[in-house]
């Protein structure tokens, strides 16, 4: 077995536990770091007896306690969905700055390589199509969605001054809209929302006349584009999504086409501050390491609505 051990805050949650599996099939001892205020225990329930996986229950915006040797650092922990950050306004503000201050000095404590989960969500709603790493965003720092994007800004302003200061192997991550098995349902992102009321043959809704755009990734395409950064020399932030554009209306009719689905879609009025275009310019990642997704949207929501079907 490999004696490299890898830390996860946020480890229980849906990319991080997506991150939990893949990197004990890659024979890495893997800690996970949860507080469950958005992590799902039934996640990670699978692995409670894997010998090379731990869980340490912690709230990382305290403190991250544990003893052992570590090699990396990967900081998810943050919630991500509207409705999450929206209801816990301070603790997602907390974990950005605070969280990403104790994750950074874990990894500089213990000489780890650390990676950033950080967002789409830096460029707000963008005048650049499509986004790329250069662009600086355009957003409201005091309107609601302000508490996610600004405290994912921190944190990476924050993971460069480590990087330049400490000479800390500091890498950064921009995860554009990304789905997959293990969301929850009724999170408020469009495909579990959608996929929920769908397999109900609730009204689906949509919010604005749905034009508003965004591109889709599935979740094993954005763990490999993970897996790539963490061992590349790249310090500067990558943008991992799938450049895929399609309007969300389009989304909701594909979900309804696919379910067999009797719902109708319920227009409702579109929030402050959402985006109207999300598209992620991934050439960096294509150039670095011949990263491109390739789990189609088909292919992607079938899975996800298999999924569903056992959730709701």
């Amino acid at each position: 077995m490999s004696s490299k051990v890898i830390l996860i805050t946020g480890g229980a949650g849906f990319i991080g536990s997506n991150l939990c599996d893949h990197f004990l099939a890659k024979d890495f001892k893997v800690v996970c770091v949860d507080n469950f205020l958005t992590g799902n225990r039934a996640n990670i329930a699978h692995l409670a007896t894997a010998p090379a996986f731990e869980l340490l229950e912690q709230n990382v915006s305290k403190s991250i306690d544990y003893s052992g040797h570590v090699d990396y650092v990967l900081h998810f922990a943050s919630p991500a969905s509207p409705v999450d950050y929206l209801m816990h306004p301070i603790p997602t503000l907390k974990v950005g700055a605070l969280g990403t201050h104790n994750a950074l000095g874990l990894a500089k404590a213990k000489k780890a390589v650390f990676l950033l989960a950080s967002t789409s969500e830096v460029y707000g709603d963008p005048l650049v199509h499509p986004q790329k790493e250069t662009y600086w965003g355009n957003v409201n720092p005091v309107g609601p969605r302000g508490v996610y994007d600004e405290a994912k800004r921190f944190a990476e302003a924050m993971t460069m001054a480590y990087h330049t200061y400490h000479h800390l192997d500091a890498k950064i991550i921009r995860i554009f809209n990304t789905y997959g098995p293990r969301m929850r349902p009724r999170d408020g992102r469009a495909i579990p929302e959608f996929i929920a009321a769908a397999l109900k043959n609730e009204a689906i809704p949509v919010f604005g006349d749905g034009s508003q755009t965004r591109s889709f990734c599935y979740v094993s395409d954005l763990i490999a584009g993970i897996t790539h950064v963490l061992f590349s020399s790249l310090n500067e932030p990558v943008n991992l999504g799938n450049p895929n554009e399609m309007t969300i209306l389009q989304l909701a009719q594909n979900i309804i086409r696919m379910t067999g689905s009797q719902s109708i879609i319920d227009y409702k009025p579109l929030p402050v501050d959402d985006p109207k275009i999300r598209q992620p310019d991934i050439t960096k990642a294509r150039k670095a390491f011949g990263w491109e997704p390739k789990v189609g949207l088909e292919e992607g929501l079938r899975s996800t609505i298999d999924y569903f079907k056992s959730q709701v």
